[in-house]
C-alpha cells in the first residue's frame, strides 16, 4: 500500500492516513481482509512518528474499518462495504458531508457541479459498484 501525504497540509497527518486507507478500501485497492503494514513499518516508510500511524489505525479501528490483532496485525474488516451494525455504528459521515456541502455553497459552487462531482466520485468506488451490480443497478 502506498500512501501519498501532503506534509504541508492543514489536515493532520493521522487524518490523511485514515482518509487514504478509506479511499483505498472504497476504490477496491484494499479489499476485506487485506493486511496493512505495521505501525512501525508504515512510520518508517512515511518518515513520520509511529504514534501518528498508531493514532490513524486506532481511528480506523474505532470506525469499524479495520481490525487489529496481535498476531495478524491490522487488516481491513471482513465486513467492510456491508451494512453491518458494527460498521453502521459510526455514522458521523453525514455531519461531515453537510459541512463540505456548506463549504461548496459558501464558495458559490453551482449545485449541479456538486451533484456531478458526487456522482463521479461514487462511480469511482468499487465497493459501491459491486453493491449496485448485486442489486441489479439503480
Amino acid at each position: 500500500m502506498q500512501l501519498l501525504l501532503d506534509l504541508d497540509s492543514e489536515v493532520p497527518i493521522y487524518q490523511q492516513i485514515r482518509d487514504r486507507v478509506v479511499e483505498s478500501v472504497a476504490d477496491g485497492t484494499l479489499g476485506p481482509g487485506a493486511s496493512l503494514p505495521s505501525t512501525r513499518q508504515c512510520a518508517v516508510d512515511l518518515a513520520i512518528n509511529f504514534h501518528t500511524v498508531n493514532k490513524a489505525y486506532d481511528l480506523l479501528r474505532r470506525e469499524g474499518i479495520i481490525r487489529i490483532n496481535r498476531k495478524s496485525g491490522a487488516v481491513i474488516h471482513p465486513d467492510v462495504g456491508r451494512a453491518t451494525p458494527e460498521l453502521r455504528a459510526s455514522e458521523d459521515w453525514r455531519p461531515r458531508l453537510r459541512v463540505l456541502l456548506a463549504e461548496a455553497v459558501v464558495r458559490g459552487v453551482p449545485e449541479a457541479e456538486v451533484a456531478a462531482y458526487v456522482r463521479s466520485a461514487l462511480d469511482g468506488f468499487a465497493l459501491g459498484r459491486a453493491d449496485e451490480e448485486k442489486d441489479g443497478g439503480d
